[in-house]
């Protein structure tokens, strides 16, 4: 292709509302444009990073067996009634009604819809097991759309689902998707790192996220550098060094705290407690029914986890006013000594601690002497709160590291979840009814290429990894008035374009800085250079992006330099 006949609109400056730098270049790199927010237009330059990606990420699939489909993303409500999401997902489903005042939704995933094909096709265990993928246009309403598309409302995904009629078939299946996605990630230049999971609105037993480390992530993950442990936050757990409590502390004792309304302002209180020694105590309604629950005053809770804890995702703390009705108090003098009306849930940092402070349900009142297993009643325990950097690992004992990350892939194993609520089974070897057992497997295409972009980069643009660039060689003339150089360009366009190479061919009445600073930007691997002093020794300069200096091939040996490059 001509540069002068291509469509690259590209920018000389950083946009001002850029903050990823992904983003910043992508718009500049002339690859996308905001249509509105969450919402981008592919540019001729993305579309094509974006086809190399769906490419690459087809052969994988294809290579574990996979089988691809087509779905709509418009859906009717029924399959989402039949598995129970359409009441379990909150407001990032966009929901719609048709002119008949039916409940549509667009799709957020596919589980439901290829559940249903299974269900309505699949009769036999001889049939399995299956292995069935789409790469589709997705939809989420983000409260947040941020980083260009790293978090957008729609976006490509590949999504795949096996069947299988036991466990076996599923860990099978469940490996053979790890593998791929190893792979698609490999060759798409990006490191990712599988780490544990949260399954969330997915369901089922296990989860495996894959993470491109990145300051631009809004994921963070928690990993030790002794043992190898990885694990989302959602799901990361750590050891807390032992607490130096009493052996034995009096009765709880009210005392007066006027105006004492958060875990800081307490720990300078006279007679208050440091944030380690405090009962934070949260009021929040679950399924509309006020719930408690309690962490150390210095941890941060994880709503997540609460999910998982609760099994609902149907929560929200409560307002001021629900929790003076629910306690007798306001935020900030609440607690749950006394307490056994109210269901009461406590991260396990606080099992077994004593001589703590809490609220007392008395507005300007606190609790001292608080011995948890004593004090509180019908508590239940799981982990709700955030791990902390230096959180010791629960496997070895080492320091935790925590990074911020893009989830570039998730894979789960739902197993049953769908196919019992939706119906969905086959006739085992001895004539018996057996639910599928399923897998669910996705991949961001676009946030592939914005975590390509954040870990290869400079000062000057992109550095696009080869497999996924949208061109594989720019020829830049110095002088396109110049008819030598404008033959040899064109003559060189054609030899590497009939060597399979994907070409871009710089044809502009540029100044040759404006050129070199264009195709840096964009970022294509190889930049090759007719100028006047290399052809005078019947060569070329050749350039490979973000690698050094500019070598002199001779023309002859230019596309057996690049093929040996791309070897």
């Amino acid at each position: 292709m001509k540069w002068s006949r291509t469509f690259i609109p590209t920018l000389r400056d950083d946009p001002a509302d850029a903050d990823a730098v992904s983003h910043r270049l992508m718009l500049r790199a002339g690859l996308v444009r905001q249509l509105g927010a969450g919402l981008y237009s592919m540019l001729p330059l993305g579309y094509r990073v974006l086809r190399r990606v769906e490419a690459i990420v087809r052969e994988e699939m294809e290579r574990i067996g996979a089988q691809e489909f087509h779905h709509p993303a418009l859906h009717p409500a029924e399959p989402w009634r039949e598995s129970g999401r359409w009441d379990e997902i909150g407001e990032e489903m966009f929901r719609l009604h048709d002119r008949k005042r039916a409940d549509l939704c667009l799709g957020m995933t596919h589980e439901e819809i290829f559940t249903r094909v299974a269900r309505a096709e699949l009769r036999s265990y001889r049939q399995l097991p299956q292995i069935w993928y789409q790469i589709q246009t997705k939809f989420r309403d983000e409260a947040r759309p941020k980083s260009g598309v790293l978090r957008g409302r729609e976006f490509t995904m590949k999504d795949s689902y096996s069947f299988d009629l036991d466990d076996a078939g599923l860990d099978r299946a469940f490996e053979l998707h790890a593998g791929a996605y190893a792979r698609i990630f490999e060759r798409c230049g990006i490191e990712s790192l599988p780490v544990e999971a949260s399954s969330g609105a997915m369901g089922g037993s296990e989860s495996v996220e894959f993470m491109a480390l990145s300051d631009a992530g809004e994921d963070w993950i928690a990993r030790c550098s002794g043992c190898g442990y990885r694990a989302n936050l959602e799901k990361a757990r750590s050891a807390l060094e032992a607490a130096a409590d009493p052996d034995e502390v009096p009765e709880p004792e009210r005392f007066a705290t006027p105006g004492v309304r958060t875990i800081e302002a307490l720990t300078t209180f006279e007679g208050g407690a440091q944030a380690e020694r405090q009962i934070k105590t949260l009021v929040y309604l679950v399924e509309d029914e006020p719930t408690l629950l309690l962490l150390r005053g210095d941890h941060a809770l994880n709503e997540v986890k609460l999910a998982e804890a609760l099994g609902t995702a149907r929560f929200r703390p409560a307002q001021p006013e629900e929790c003076r009705s629910a306690l007798g108090a306001g935020p900030g003098s609440l607690g749950a000594v006394g307490v056994s009306h109210l269901p009461i849930w406590a991260d396990d940092a606080l099992a077994g601690r004593r001589g703590l402070t809490t609220g007392a349900n008395r507005d300007d009142f606190h609790l001292r002497h608080v011995d948890v297993e004593r004090d509180l009643e019908g508590v239940r325990w799981t982990s709700l709160r955030n791990v902390e950097p230096g959180d010791a690992c629960l496997d070895c004992g080492k320091p935790l590291e925590v990074r911020k990350s893009i989830e570039v892939g998730h894979i789960f194993k739902l197993g049953r979840r769908y196919s019992e609520t939706m119906g969905a089974s086959v006739l085992n070897e001895h004539g018996a009814e057996t639910p599928l057992v399923m897998g669910s497997y996705g991949i961001g295409l676009e946030r592939i290429m914005a975590a390509a972009i954040e870990g290869h980069h400079d000062a000057y643009g992109i550095v696009w990894p080869r497999a996924i660039a949208p061109f594989d060689v720019v020829v830049s003339t110095v002088k396109a008035s110049d008819a030598e150089q404008s033959r040899v360009a064109g003559e060189l366009y054609q030899s590497l374009r009939g060597a399979g190479f994907e070409v871009l061919l710089d044809d502009r009445d540029e100044r040759p800085g404006v050129k070199f600073k264009d195709a840096d930007l964009i970022g294509v691997p190889f930049r090759v250079i007719p100028g006047p002093r290399a052809l005078a020794k019947g060569c070329v300069e050749l350039a490979e992006r973000g690698a050094g200096p500019a070598d002199e091939v001779p023309l002859g040996e230019l596309v057996s330099r690049i093929q040996a490059r791309c070897a």
